[in-house]
């Protein structure tokens, strides 16, 4: 039994669920199987609490500058890879994500438990047809209550939302008793945070912060961006001093590795391909094969600098979350890059039982239900996944996910993955 909150693992446990939640728990021999309960033999399997992952999406890329909602096969296929509890960091489909949200929540769908943000809060620039651009902080504050007055429960604003329309969301966002998110550029993470932001999305792949010229209010140009970052140094006063003031506002940090390791050279191609339609997987071997072509790319320098930022913030105590963002150009598939996500977090550097803390426990914590999900303790929620081999000495084995409880209620990931094998792109 792994219990998420970093502690070693124990065996020869017995876990008693009844009604949805975990009624005991100990050792082999002291907790009383109730007369008449399904009694399960896990010998040489492992339990860890279902996942709760802070940067996932319902949509995905589905031709030139289009995201198709697919919210249907997702929601299925996170829950298929041990996702119990997501937060959905973005929507483009307005209320499809709301409509998927409530149907899980009646029992008439299978899937995760979702925190579902808004429609994301973006100035001009972006030049994308399926977001709306904000006028001014008024607008800011306009969209927020419009959301959350139909059923959004979170916000992420975008790479070129202004401080004074981000400063305007979080405070709305604040008062409806949600919190807000960003992907940004326009805003560095200093202002953000002196802004009111509760997490920063991508590490610190987003952060242009250390760009010499940045004007405010102005995204610079990517190009510099990274290299701003690939010449900060991780033991610099610039960098140390950001990531203590990030940690003192209590600011979160949310771990994405999963999207750039696909336009990284030399790793290996994104699990869980067979999913797609026949169309979307073509699509993305081509790039994928395009992106081990190109050795010299700046990912080959930049992407373990990344992971390697994101264990510095977990080191100096920073509330790190991970997520996986299966938008980007694709090969990102849901259920599979979550368990991929942890594995890349120990590549950079967390030991493995840390690694499925930041997959558990810590995001329970950042949406505030670490009282109910996120770890296994008598009481809580009976969210937990069912895995052969023992991922506390293997991050890899995370990836045999036999069982998923949720609510205690056991769905089979072999037949969530059937459903949908081949059809992902269409529904």
């Amino acid at each position: 039994m792994i219990d998420g909150t970093g502690a070693a693992p124990k065996s020869n446990q017995t876990l008693v669920l009844r009604d949805g939640t975990i009624a005991a728990l100990g050792d082999d021999g002291t907790v009383a199987i109730p007369a008449g309960a399904l009694v399960m033999d896990l010998a040489g399997k492992s339990v860890i609490p279902g996942l709760v992952m802070v940067h996932e999406h319902l949509f995905y890329p589905t031709g030139p500058g289009v995201y198709g909602n697919l919210a249907e096969s997702f929601t299925r296929l996170y829950l298929a890879g041990g996702v119990t509890s997501m937060r959905t960091g973005g929507n483009m489909n307005g209320y499809g994500e709301l409509a998927i949200k409530r149907a899980i929540d009646a029992g008439q769908k299978p899937g995760p438990w979702l925190d579902a943000t808004a429609p994301y809060l973006e100035g001009p620039g972006l030049g994308l047809g399926q977001v709306r651009e904000l006028k001014n902080a008024a607008d800011a504050t306009r969209e927020v209550n419009f959301w959350a007055d139909e059923g959004a429960t979170s916000y992420k604003a975008y790479m070129h939302i202004t401080r004074a329309e981000l400063h305007a969301a979080a405070v709305a966002a604040h008062a409806r008793g949600y919190k807000i998110t960003g992907h940004l550029c326009s805003v560095t993470y200093r202002e953000a945070a002196s802004a009111g932001i509760d997490d920063l999305e991508h590490g610190f792949l987003a952060s242009s912060d250390f760009v010499a010229d940045k004007k405010p209010d102005e995204c610079p140009a990517q190009a510099k961006v990274q290299a701003s970052l690939i010449a900060v140094d991780p033991k610099g006063e610039p960098f140390t001093s950001l990531v203590a003031d990030l940690v003192r506002r209590k600011v979160a940090l949310t771990s994405t590795l999963t999207i750039f390791e696909t336009f990284t050279p030399g790793h290996p191609m994104p699990p869980g391909q067979d999913v797609l339609t026949p169309q979307l997987k073509e699509q993305f071997e081509q790039r994928y094969a395009a992106a081990q072509r190109n050795p010299s790319s700046v990912w080959a320098t930049l992407f373990p600098k990344a992971g390697a930022m994101e264990v510095a913030f977990f080191r100096a105590g920073g509330l790190l979350v991970a997520g996986t963002d299966p938008t980007g150009g694709g090969g990102v598939i849901p259920g599979y890059s979550d368990q991929r996500a942890l594995e890349l977090l120990v590549d950079a550097g967390l030991t493995p039982l840390e690694a499925i803390r930041v997959g558990t426990l810590n995001g329970a914590t950042y949406l505030k239900r670490n009282d109910r999900v996120g770890s296994l303790a008598v009481g809580k929620q009976a969210d937990l996944v069912v895995i052969a081999g023992d991922p506390s000495a293997h991050i890899a084995d995370l990836r045999n996910v036999e069982l998923v409880f949720r609510q205690g209620v056991a769905y089979d990931p072999a037949k969530l993955i059937a459903s949908v094998k081949g059809k992902v792109g269409l529904f």
